[in-house]
């Protein structure tokens, strides 16, 4: 950020700041809601257009429009396709914007990030440098990490890689999924980025705000994080563990959910399961139904007891549930 802008920001300290909103999911639409009850001076809302959902297919707001009409009555909503439309730009530049604030969006053209004169931060869920990139609640997890966080930093040319100005380590716990990962850190990043405002708001004249990403560098290879594909999400009994197995399915859900492949071709959602001892005489991907309709399956080290499923055509239920009614003869791949 430009040392004028910090000295022309840092004279807004005794006056509310204008601030525009970036955001659509749950996960912004709550930052959302914790900056209105901070009372941050917030002068607009950018978020993507009404999508067609459900089964007759009619427009659906995103999380953050619905947030942001119900607690920001008559503040301009804005619903660009293009990000650097003109008419767009236009009226962006008109709110008069001290800050931009962005969580959970579209990657932003200069010509959105660099309009106001404080600059624009984004709430990133993981430590960076560390996970870079769209699915750092799925990668951590993945990896086996036993900790991760949030960071608030301002946006540069490239992604996620600008100057960092605020981190709030978060434990990850040994039952945690995505889901609750997910909400763990969107509790500490809502309570972070109205950190970072009044940081911001509240900088004295010349200081130059943030942290470069390269002195948290230590030469290691970080890990990154990017898009989960089909891929990401396919379980393989017969060359994982049960370890690897299970944090897959934990990172995984409840969405887009881990994909356990039988050998009849059947695709099989799992949500939950727990890491068992070997079952003796099983090779890797045999099952083993107890009579109490538990569905345990090998893998190459250990096993599997299998809780939540969806099989294809059936809603998500409790593994001795669907063995009710149904048999699993296959093996899983």
């Amino acid at each position: 950020m430009r040392i004028s802008g910090e000295i022309e920001c840092a004279l807004l300290k005794h006056h509310r700041m204008r601030i525009v909103f970036f955001g659509t999911p749950e996960f912004a639409s709550t930052v959302l809601e914790r900056m209105v009850d901070h009372g941050c001076g917030i002068v607009g809302v950018v978020t993507t257009p009404d999508r067609p959902s459900g089964r007759g297919h009619r427009l659906q707001p995103s999380s953050v429009k619905e947030t942001a009409q119900k607690l920001l009555p008559g503040t301009p909503i804005l619903q660009p396709d293009k990000l650097r439309d003109n008419d767009f730009l236009d009226t962006l530049r008109a709110l008069e914007a001290d800050l931009f604030v962005v969580v959970a969006f579209r990657m932003l053209p200069r010509d959105v990030w660099a309009m106001p004169k404080c600059g624009t931060f984004n709430l990133h869920a993981s430590l960076l440098p560390r996970y870079r990139g769209a699915a750092p609640i799925q990668h951590a997890i993945l990896n086996g990490e036993s900790m991760t966080g949030v960071t608030t930093f301002f946006l540069d040319e490239d992604i996620d890689t600008g100057r960092i100005l605020l981190q709030r380590s978060v434990t990850i716990s040994d039952t945690d999924n995505g889901g609750t990962l997910h909400d763990k850190l969107m509790d500490v990043g809502a309570d972070l980025v109205c950190e970072t405002i009044d940081l911001i708001k509240n900088a004295e004249p010349g200081i130059h705000l943030g942290t470069s990403q390269k002195e948290l560098m230590t030469g290691e290879p970080l890990p990154s994080a990017p898009k989960i594909f089909k891929e990401d999400r396919e379980l393989h009994f017969t060359k994982d563990s049960a370890r690897q197995i299970l944090l897959r399915i934990r990172a995984m859900s409840p969405y887009p959910a881990a994909l356990a492949l039988l050998s009849d071709g059947v695709e099989i959602k799992v949500f939950d399961a727990r890491v068992l001892p070997d079952v003796p005489g099983l090779n890797p991907g045999e099952v083993h139904i107890t009579d109490d309709r538990r569905l345990i399956v090998q893998t190459v080290e250990g096993a599997v007891l299998l809780l939540v499923i969806q099989a294809p055509s059936k809603r998500r239920m409790a593994v001795e549930d669907y063995l009710l009614g149904n048999e699993i003869t296959a093996t899983f791949q």
